[in-house]
């Protein structure tokens, strides 16, 4: 075993999260007898809701070359007895807040990096946990053993290396990956498996010579700079183990606020794509007041049914955190951006976030913003105690298409009726 830094991180990673949880689900509280990790699986979207990509696959159906992100019926293809199984987020965040609060049972100095992985900063704790490597493979088998699922544990001296470690042989393995271990475990490795490369950054590099991260280490960052500008610099950086970034247990405030959404049917004409807008200007809202936050600018971002993406955004006068206003805002910009194109993807996005400010009181208002305000929150809390379908704009009475809060995680896929689904 290599000599302990001062410093130790562990990152943890479930392996193929969304169909472990699902294979856990459906072996513990189903009474299934299969177990979906063990055969062709996957997690896949509504393809009639145009939802219809692979989100998790099992380690049997990577021999297919079954990828995250491709379409259901590509992977069909490739497989065709693949066991397909819809997505159920509210699983998801009822498993991944249990694996959370496991590992913050060994350090408050926990940082989400996304629902499925974590990166915790153990240096504290050594007094307790005096040997990591054997504190990490505990944790491995607490999570095994308890919460039925596997994970991956990588341990190191930063985020950077730790991240890496977790990613080599997979399911269930702890590895290690100390600085005077790079050369051996991390160089050899091609460029296109460091952490921030992309295919994009990969193809540049390979048009440089340098196909392995040991190379990429090697380069002159003089030069890496000069083709890549300071991501070269980064990457270099990357390469030869060095990241100075600290684990955050306290989730940093948001910049912006958005929602998109995929409609199940092409929209061809303002008047819907308006209801579309109201919609997804419900969600932005409520967000916005719960975080007791406003904006000032918003954006609208359109997908044509041929793929082909464009946005556009606009200035508000005032900070403001009203459903009508943000949608007034999103609709007057749509109008001017669409070009009459049937459209697949709606989204409002904004940004120039404040949190300390209130509204200024002007001369000229016709409207009471004061007593809109007042309004939005009694039907926030309407909602929040009666469920998000007890009060509902009259408008999508005769949108029965259109969920009336729509964007991010769809209704369709926070949970399953597991009545109509084949459990093996």
């Amino acid at each position: 075993m290599s000599d302990m830094p001062e410093t130790i991180i562990y990152h943890i990673d479930v392996n193929s999260a969304f169909l472990s949880w699902e294979a856990v689900y459906r072996l513990k509280f189903l009474g299934a007898s299969l177990d979906l990790r063990t055969v062709p699986s996957a997690v896949g979207g509504d393809v009639e809701q145009r939802h219809g990509i692979i989100l998790a696959k099992s380690i049997p159906a990577k021999a297919y070359h079954i990828k995250t992100g491709e379409s259901v019926p590509e992977a069909r293809q490739k497989c065709q007895n693949l066991i397909l199984v819809p997505p159920n987020y509210g699983l998801y965040e009822r498993c991944s807040k249990a694996f959370m609060n496991l590992i913050r049972e060994y350090t408050p100095d926990v940082e989400q990096y996304s629902i499925d992985e974590a990166f915790m900063n153990m240096t504290e704790e050594r007094a307790l946990y005096p040997d990591p490597v054997r504190t990490a493979e505990e944790i491995r088998v607490r999570i095994r053993e308890e919460l039925g699922f596997t994970v991956n544990i990588g341990v190191s001296s930063n985020k950077l290396l730790a991240k890496m470690a977790s990613d080599f042989e997979k399911p269930d393995r702890v590895h290690t990956l100390f600085p005077d271990e790079i050369e051996g475990k991390m160089w050899k490795l091609p460029v296109s498996e460091l952490f921030f490369v992309g295919r994009a950054t990969s193809a540049k590099l390979f048009r440089l010579g340098i196909y392995t991260i040991g190379q990429l280490a090697a380069s002159d960052p003089m030069i890496l700079e000069a083709h890549l500008k300071s991501y070269g610099r980064l990457i270099w950086n990357f390469a030869n183990g060095r990241d100075l970034s600290a684990v955050v247990a306290e989730a940093p405030l948001q910049k912006g606020y958005g929602n998109s959404t995929t409609i199940a049917f092409d929209v061809t004409d303002e008047p819907t794509a308006r209801v579309v807008l109201l919609a997804l200007a419900e969600t932005v809202g409520a967000r916005l007041r719960r975080d007791a936050a406003m904006i000032r600018v918003v954006n609208v971002g359109i997908r044509f049914s041929d793929l082909s993406y464009v946005s556009s955004q606009g200035t508000l006068n005032e900070p403001t955190d009203i459903t009508w206003e943000i949608y007034e805002a999103a609709a007057g910009i749509f109008h001017r951006l669409w070009n009459g194109r049937p459209i697949r993807h709606l989204g409002i996005h904004t940004s120039r976030v404040c949190r300390d400010g209130g509204r200024q009181a002007r001369l000229f208002d016709t409207r009471d913003y004061v007593r809109l305000s007042e309004w939005e929150r009694t039907v926030d809390g309407i909602r929040a105690r009666f469920g998000p379908d007890s009060v509902k704009r009259a408008v999508f009475l005769a949108s029965p298409g259109i969920d009336h809060l729509s964007g991010g995680i769809s209704r369709e896929k926070r949970t399953v009726d597991y009545s109509k689904q084949t459990i093996r």
